[in-house]
């Protein structure tokens, strides 16, 4: 093949611009683009495969190869050579393609009688569409040249594929986005909303990818770099002077906005006849290729920085801001590929959902949709590609699914699904007021879940007698600099005026993990959920007690304050921790402050190890408050952000129970009061397990208190621990199928659910008798 030069590049490209504009058939066009891509670059075959679902590529069209394998010939991703660039999404160069390992004869192509294979991906910002390929009979490998002329061109298909240029109709873009889709994802919170779709950063479309003038697309880019660099010059500038890891992100920007190699790589593909916008987002779709196979957290995230430049740069190129023009609907359902907590908060108790392509369920933003009660989906692959402004979209979080633009029949049904969740709510309104009492007179006290101000209102509206927990991580995790202490006492007395005189329990800074601060160096920790976070990093760096402790004693002003401390492993930990509290108890004192009426200090039992510390850590503390999330997914060693695992094991397994009856009963011991704390708690089936194995405190999201009030009241304890200690002792692995059956034929079947009317555990549905009136 001879070298091509800069201006063939160009003259190709716009031979398939122009052939696209044509009109035809969505077959003759792919057909006429095989035709030209093979004589520009002088190869006797041009071939492209396209992706028919996430693993399978199919044959849509050749020039040289058998035209009876076109629509015939089908690979699964990783099968043969064109299979292994679609896993890798890098090229496959060969000069003897049949002694390649993994190559694959199609007979059916007649492709024997060519040696030599080019293969290039055929991808948008990281989004798979394809493979492009070239062969020839002579035995040679391409060159670098050769190869980076293929990848210019699959660059263009790649836009046109967007445009819906040269797929069939059937599968046109205009088409595409008219269809019904049913995605699935992970639960990062549960829940049902109907609304219309709010892109939260909608993506730059480019309309021009090839170049009619390159001088004219250098001076385009050139003056778009300088706008890019003095905005960053003017961040970096504007950062507070001491906050260091924000200065570091914005130098590493700037370091990027500055580098020659990122400027050259455009430059070139300018040259090769790219317009300046369609240059940037080859670079940008190379960066996210990479970021998907760098091991290494911290070079991942410079890419991600990378990553976010070209969007800013694009930005400017194009003219098309973030804010579109676009009114956001009524009901939005926010869909990004990812956000932050305080972009998040942003949008407040606006929204009606959230759908992230990325994200995790213990995420940041898990964490505020959880405390803004709306349901979020995470992990939901190519939402951020199928979705357009406004369009009608259903998530469902209960069950990890979204329907966008649904058929009216799953709408109908989805509607059905909401009313019946409100009219269970109304259900659960009338026993609002009364106590969580039990048929055999046992009362169990039902806190909820905070973080946020925002959660507070729900206090009176749930039923819920208190704040068994309250987050305080939130408010360090939504800025961009440390809180003041004063900002801090100021928030902490405001969330006890609105408790009015209820217990409000305070955890201490629980970050670290999943939970970093933007302004904190992140620990490159193989495990961070067994790593350096929450009381460890307390004690460590005991600045962030001395901050925060002398904040929430001041905002008692007089009132009783209820603090608990995080992930404590084994007593020296606990003690170490009340002993801070007790010496800014006698600073404040010293400083003329107000001092709390009372102090009470408990500790969360999330480690196993603590259930066997010494009698004295019990006499100690003043309450235990077993963090259910925790320390079931270190009773099972399985990761509850890992999804094959988390519902691998149910919470009602024997061996879990009897070890929170042994934590009750050393608690009972030493007469100190217990309470478990977690999403389990808000499963009526598993509070009711729970209260019978001895716990008589609880603590959930505000919307689970009405379910399991609601069962409580309708059950007798002995009963249920009959029923456990039946199953225990028939080597039952979990009482869930004991407890199922004495629900339903006490009447109560239909509560064997959770909130959201979602069985945890099963995988058939059963029918259960209709619950007895409140």
């Amino acid at each position: 093949m001879p070298e091509r030069t800069e201006t063939e590049s160009r003259k190709l490209l716009r031979r398939l611009q122009a052939t696209l504009a044509e009109a035809g058939a969505g077959q003759e066009r792919l057909d006429r683009i095989t035709h030209i891509i093979a004589d520009s670059l002088g190869c006797e075959v041009c071939s492209i495969y396209l992706f028919r679902d996430a693993i399978t590529l199919e044959l849509c069209a050749t020039e040289g190869l058998a035209q009876g394998a076109v629509h015939v010939t089908r690979l699964r991703v990783g099968e043969g050579l064109v299979g292994r660039v679609a896993s890798r999404m890098r090229p496959v160069n060969t000069d003897n393609a049949p002694a390649e390992p993994g190559f694959r004869y199609m007979p059916e192509t007649g492709e024997e009688a060519f040696s030599s294979f080019l293969g290039v991906p055929i991808q948008r910002l990281g989004e798979k569409l394809g493979v492009l390929v070239i062969q020839s009979r002579e035995a040679r490998a391409f060159s670098d040249d050769e190869v980076y002329a293929l990848e210019v061109v699959a660059m263009v298909l790649a836009e046109m594929t967007e445009l819906g240029a040269f797929v069939g109709e059937g599968e046109a873009m205009s088409a595409r986005h008219q269809k019904s889709v049913v995605i699935h994802g992970g639960i990062g919170q549960e829940g049902a909303a109907e609304g219309r779709v709010w892109l939260h950063e909608p993506r730059v479309v480019i309309t021009n990818p090839v170049a009619e003038d390159p001088t004219e697309e250098l001076r385009r880019l050139n003056e778009a770099v300088d706008q890019l660099r003095v905005s960053v010059d003017q961040m970096l500038s504007n950062a507070p002077k001491g906050d260091s890891e924000q200065i570091e992100v914005l130098q590493a920007y700037r370091m990027f906005a500055n580098s020659r190699g990122w400027m050259r790589r455009m430059e070139e593909d300018i040259a090769r006849g790219l317009s300046a916008e369609a240059a940037v987002e080859k670079e940008q779709s190379a960066a996210r290729a990479r970021m998907q196979t760098v091991p290494d957290a911290y070079l991942r995230e410079r890419l991600h920085d990378l990553d976010d430049l070209s969007n800013r740069l694009l930005r400017l190129l194009t003219g098309q801001g973030k804010d579109t023009g676009a009114q956001m609907p009524d009901n939005p359902i926010l869909v990004a590929r990812n956000i932050g907590p305080a972009e998040l908060l942003d949008y407040g108790r606006s929204l009606r959902g959230v759908v992230l392509e990325e994200g995790s369920v213990a995420s940041h933003a898990a964490i505020v949709a959880r405390a803004l009660a709306i349901p979020l989906i995470v992990h939901a692959e190519r939402i951020t590609q199928e979705a357009l402004n406004g369009d009608p979209i259903l998530v469902d979080g209960d069950a990890g699914v979204i329907h966008l633009r649904p058929e009216e029949t799953v709408a109908s049904a989805f509607r059905d699904k909401i009313a019946m969740r409100t009219a269970a709510q109304e259900r659960y309104a009338s026993i609002r007021d009364k106590p969580a009492e039990t048929l055999d007179g046992a009362h169990i006290s039902l806190t909820m879940n905070a973080g946020l101000m925002a959660d507070l209102p729900s206090l009176p509206s749930s039923g819920a007698e208190g704040v068994g927990l309250f987050r305080t991580e939130l408010q360090f995790l939504t800025r961009n600099t440390v809180p003041k202490r004063g900002e801090l006492a100021a928030l902490y007395a405001r969330v006890m005026d609105a408790a009015a005189g209820k217990r409000v329990a305070f955890r201490t800074l629980d970050i670290g993990s999943d939970k970093v601060l933007p302004y904190m160096k992140p620990q490159d920790e193989p495990n961070p959920a067994l790593g350096w976070r929450a009381i460890r990093v307390g004690l460590d760096k005991s600045g962030v007690m001395r901050m925060q402790l002398p904040a929430l004693i001041r905002a008692a002003m007089g009132r009783p304050l209820t603090v608990m401390v995080p992930f404590i492993a084994q007593f020296e930990e606990f003690t170490a921790a009340r002993d801070h509290l007790m010496r800014e108890l006698d600073r404040e004192a010293a400083l003329g402050h107000t001092l709390p009426e009372s102090v009470e200090i408990g500790a969360m039992l999330e480690t196993p190890s603590l259930a066997f510390a010494p009698r004295q850590f019990f006499e100690l503390a003043d309450f235990i408050s077993i963090g259910g999330n925790d320390l079931k997914q270190f009773f099972f060693a399985a990761d509850r952000e890992n999804e094959r695992v988390r519902r691998r094991y149910d919470t009602l397994n024997v061996s879990f129970l009897t070890f929170l009856g042994q934590i009750v009963e050393r608690c009972v011991e030493t007469d100190t009061p217990v309470s478990f704390c977690g999403e389990d708690a808000g499963r009526p089936v598993e509070a009711v397990c729970f209260a019978a194995m001895g716990l008589r405190s609880l603590s959930m999201r505000p919307a689970s208190i009405g379910p399991v009030k609601s069962l409580l009241r309708r059950v007798d304890l002995r009963e249920a621990r009959a029923v456990i200690n039946e199953a225990q002792a028939q080597g039952a692995q979990s009482v869930r199928p004991a407890v199922r059956v004495w629900l339903t034929r006490a009447g109560c079947g239909s509560e064997d659910r959770d909130p959201a009317g979602r069985d945890p555990q099963s995988v058939s549905s059963r029918n259960f008798k209709k619950p007895a009136p409140a």
